[in-house]
């Protein structure tokens, strides 16, 4: 795989985690803080999910359409939706390439993340990828009464599957979810906080707010709140981290972020909400 076709790649993966786990971003129930937690989690104490606020409301049927640049190149395109699946809440993605990424190793990628309203607690993540000459499909479980993630993993083209269980923290979020999880933080400049994401493997993020500015991008002109999260543990440290540009109000919608990787940055901004 020639450099291009590697970056390409990266950058609608990047595409998919910094718009939903910003993302770039989960958790622990109040019922599950006095639990053991896994020597990962417990060397950050204060790492935790907090429950949805009394005023919060869910953003259903509002679907977020982000374009993604890289070095001015377009990469592609990105929307993020999330609605009432009965008891549940649904988070839909998709990813797809476009440009010259696009005609040089080709990215058609859906996700599907149900959580606990309750608890923001993720329930269940589903990943269908196709890139490149990749076909898979990936189902993740969060055990709870186990304390395990069970990974369940179909590779399209060979029929190869990979079963794979990991020590899991009270409560999680995940790539998807977690994006939604942020947005529904107080996110007051100088906060901090630190929660875990689970694709898998369990990894540690921890979110700075950091201050508040004016953004502008296809959607519009936007008073925002910048916040800044980077991975502390796991396997996603050291890759890099996420601003994302929140509305400064109580809805905190997206409508700016930017991946900061070791070859350069990609920068996607909101393009439109569709209803």
């Amino acid at each position: 795989m020639s450099l291009f076709e590697t970056r390409a790649r990266a950058i609608l993966q990047i595409c998919l985690l910094a718009a939903c786990y910003s993302g770039l971003a989960a958790a622990q129930t109040p019922a599950a803080r006095n639990q053991p937690r896994p020597e990962s989690v417990a060397a950050v104490p204060e790492s935790q999910i907090l429950p949805p606020r009394p005023a919060y409301h869910f953003p259903n049927g509002q679907q977020y359409v982000f374009s993604a640049e890289w070095h001015l190149i377009n990469a592609g395109t990105a929307t993020l939706k999330m609605e009432a699946a009965g008891a549940q809440q649904r988070v839909s993605v998709r990813a797809d390439s476009a440009g010259v990424v696009n005609a040089l190793y080709k990215v058609r990628d859906q996700f599907e993340s149900l959580l606990d309203p309750h608890t923001f607690c993720s329930v269940h993540l589903f990943k269908h990828t196709e890139e490149g000459s990749r076909r898979r499909e990936t189902n993740i479980a969060f055990d709870y009464p186990r304390r395990k993630s069970v990974l369940v993993e179909k590779n399209l083209k060979t029929n190869e599957m990979k079963n794979v269980e990991n020590d899991l923290p009270g409560c999680v979020t995940d790539v998807i979810s977690g994006f939604y999880y942020l947005a529904s933080l107080p996110l007051e400049p100088g906060s901090t906080m630190t929660f875990p994401i689970n694709d898998g493997k369990t990894t540690l993020v921890r979110a700075n707010v950091q201050k508040r500015e004016q953004v502008k991008v296809p959607a519009g002109t936007f008073q925002t709140v910048r916040v800044s999260a980077v991975a502390i543990s796991g396997p996603l440290k050291g890759k890099g981290d996420v601003e994302v540009w929140y509305t400064d109000d109580p809805n905190h919608t997206p409508v700016q972020m930017k991946s900061k990787l070791g070859w350069g940055s990609l920068l996607f901004r909101l393009q439109r909400i569709d209803k």
